[in-house]
């Protein structure tokens, strides 16, 4: 009797567990009229490149359009990041670069950038800039990046790489906005040379 008990019940389980496969398998064999109309289809063509750090340390980039990736550059040899090195190589104040209180660039101020850029021969460049502090801070703000951008198209126009460009606006002064001296030197655009 227990035999039979412990063989009904075997035989009650293994049937139990092949109806629960059976019926999960349906489950996951069989696509929803919703799933089988939805498709996806990721095209694109993904785009190689350098990504120079603030440090001057390369990363490999990959952007295919919906996703990116990174991965630091590194010496095969040493396994050590390979980093270029990182130096100021410009500073120009914007009052002989640029119209008052603007982004937009003198002629002269255009000739001095285009001829700067074509003989420096660095790598790239990270292009800063800075303002005084006679106006608010988000007024400051707005002009120092649209200075770095004009900077940097400049740069651009005669075939440089342009890192980064950043505007700081009266946050990192190199001289307290006291006299108008001083607020002469603060307003400025630095040009960092990767090499």
């Amino acid at each position: 009797m227990i035999y039979a008990l412990k063989r009904g019940l075997t035989r009650g389980l293994t049937g139990a567990l092949g109806v629960a496969v059976l019926v999960a398998g349906a489950f996951v064999a069989a696509p929803t009229p919703v799933a089988a109309q939805q498709q996806i289809v990721i095209s694109g063509q993904v785009q190689p490149g350098l990504w120079v750090d603030p440090d001057g340390c390369l990363h490999w980039v990959a952007d295919g359009g919906i996703e990116g990736y990174m991965e630091g550059r590194v010496n095969p040899e040493n396994g050590m990041p390979v980093c270029l090195d990182v130096n100021p190589c410009g500073v120009a104040n914007t009052d002989t670069l640029f119209h008052t209180d603007s982004a937009r660039l003198t002629g002269a101020g255009r000739a001095h950038l285009q001829q700067f850029f074509g003989q420096t021969g660095a790598y790239a460049y990270a292009i800063y800039g800075h303002t005084d502090s006679r106006a608010s801070d988000e007024y400051n703000m707005r002009l120092s990046e649209r200075r770095a951008r004009a900077v940097a198209n400049v740069a651009r126009s005669v075939g440089a790489r342009v890192a980064r460009e950043i505007g700081y606006g009266e946050r990192r002064p190199v001289a307290p906005n006291d006299s108008a001296a001083n607020m002469q030197r603060n307003r400025r655009v630095e040009i960092v040379c990767y090499r």
